[in-house]
């Protein structure tokens, strides 16, 4: 069954592990890698990601990438998202630390973010604007 735009946004702002999918070319399949994100309902998703990397390599090539997030329980559900790229920037440690808080341990966010700025290289913060949503909840199956 098809979730709702408030279940699909909803769900989509708790801090799951996405799966970011990118068109890596021609003669290739989509670069389909797990990352952090951050979102809040009726806004745009941001990502961060190395400058040189292979992946904001190919989200600048396309000018657009989707994410898809799910769960198993307390039913099977997964939200899918996709749109084009409205901006990036430099990351600054305070999008590191918003990020990190999404996902770790309040204990453990000051250590990972010295570690993320000194070891992660140069960073940037990547916005997408939410177009196209597939979402379902299965129930339990």
């Amino acid at each position: 069954m098809a979730l709702t735009r408030e279940e699909r946004e909803t769900f989509l702002a708790e801090p799951h592990i996405a799966a970011l999918a990118v068109d890596a070319g021609a003669g290739r399949a989509p670069l389909t890698v797990p990352i952090w994100y951050q979102y809040e309902p009726g806004g745009e998703v941001w990502i961060t990601t190395g400058l040189d990397s292979r992946k904001n390599d190919l989200i600048s090539k396309a000018g657009r990438f989707s994410l898809m997030v799910d769960r198993l329980e307390p039913t099977i559900r997964y939200v899918s998202v996709e749109g084009p790229v409205v901006e990036t920037v430099t990351a600054t440690e305070e999008h590191v630390r918003e990020m990190s808080a999404r996902y770790l341990p309040a204990e453990k966010v000051d250590g990972y973010v010295a570690f993320a700025l000194a070891n992660h290289g140069e960073q940037v913060v990547v916005r997408m604007r939410p177009e196209r949503w597939v979402s379902s909840d299965l129930g339990s199956v």
